[in-house]
């Protein structure tokens, strides 16, 4: 598949440097390549892109707040000479981050991993998807397949999911109430206002405490009687 891109940045050299990288790449397409974020506003190609190679230091309007005005169907790949810009990549959901000067190698590795995105996504999109989803976890796209989720934990605007025979969660960046909306509602509850857990995953309930295979959880107040009359049944 041809993954169709941009390229924004207001160094020259590195624009041109940019394009070889990208032309020598055979499943990358170039739609346009952009001085100023805001020059890549105009016209077009900003709408017919997947992927965005954008630089970070940029006058007038820098790649970071660019990044919060596009839609999250398109991706970014950030190149920029501060490392420390990497957490604030993440935070803005880019895809990876390419740390200047670098080479043709990290440029692939990164190009790759929009590459194998949108495949998942065009898999996913195919495919019945009542039985799993997708989730962004350290610059990858994790297949999450809900028979084998145990609870998920929130931490503000991030969550924990917790999978069986898994001994590290798999955090996301991702609201605990927009997880609840994607779980099948017959197989999950949420028990408190930071947990969700998988009913037939637990293996006792003491008055409002929870037994999971690993944890203990406690049953919120607010969702006490909800959870009474599923133990009731």
């Amino acid at each position: 598949m041809k993954v169709k891109c941009i390229a924004i940045d207001d160094e020259p050299l590195a624009l041109e440097q940019m394009v070889r990288y990208i032309e020598k790449t055979p499943f990358l397409e170039l739609i346009g390549t952009f001085s100023s974020a805001l020059k890549a506003m105009e016209g077009d190609a900003l709408e017919q892109t997947a992927v965005i190679y954008l630089d970070i230091n940029m006058p007038d309007l820098s790649g970071m707040d660019f990044s919060k005005h596009i839609t999250k169907d398109k991706k970014i790949i950030f190149t920029t000479a501060y490392e420390q810009y990497a957490l604030e990549g993440f935070k803005v959901d880019a895809l990876d981050y390419l740390l200047k000067p670098f080479d043709y190698d990290e440029f692939l590795k990164a190009s790759l991993k929009a590459k194998h995105h949108f495949e998942l996504v065009s898999k996913s999109a195919s495919a019945p998807s009542d039985d799993f989803m997708f989730v962004k976890s350290e610059y990858q796209s994790v297949r999450i397949n809900y028979a084998d989720v145990l609870y998920i934990e929130s931490m503000k605007d991030y969550i924990k999911i917790f999978l069986q025979n898994q001994p590290k969660p798999v955090i996301t960046l991702m609201t605990i109430k927009l997880m609840e909306e994607k779980l099948p509602a017959h197989d999950f509850m949420r028990v408190h206002r930071s947990f969700i857990v998988r009913l037939d995953a637990i293996n006792e309930v003491d008055g409002t405490i929870i037994s999971m295979r690993d944890n203990v959880i406690p049953v919120g107040e607010t969702y006490r009687k909800k959870f009474g009359k599923y133990l009731s049944k």
